[in-house]
Order: C-alpha cells, then structure tokens, then sequence
C-alpha cells in the first residue's frame, strides 16, 4: 500500500472513530456486526467493542469482503 494512502487512512480513522456522534455504517449478511468506514477506494472493517472499536480488516474495496468476515475474540 502506497504510505501516502496508508497515512490518509490511519488520520480517518483517528478522526471518525472518535467521534461519539458519528453515524456508522453497519454492514449486513456474513459481515453482520461489522461496520465499515470508507476512505476513497479503501475499506475499513471494524467492530465496536466494550472499550472502543477493533479494526478487523482494511483493504480495496475490491478485496476487503472477498475472505469473508473476519473472526473476532
């Protein structure tokens, strides 16, 4: 992953998931529990958690759904 992409993705996530106010977008079927931020072409798989938020996957939109969801302990 280009570093400029990578740094664009990690500042989005710092800023949205801290938000308390912010909407989130709840993913459905397989990824049902999972929320999903976008960041241009990439994909951020999250869940929240009893603390914050554990990120399970970041991808290209592309790629990030094609292994299925991903498993949470």
């Amino acid at each position: 992953m280009d570093p400029a992409i990578a740094r664009r993705i990690v500042l989005k996530i710092e800023r949205e998931l801290t938000l308390e106010s912010r909407q989130h977008t709840p993913l459905s079927g397989l990824f049902a529990g999972f929320y999903r931020l976008r960041v241009g072409d990439y994909r951020v798989i999250y869940v929240r958690t009893a603390t914050g938020y554990g990120v399970a996957r970041i991808g290209h939109r592309r790629e990030v759904y094609r292994k299925g969801p991903p498993e949470v302990q």
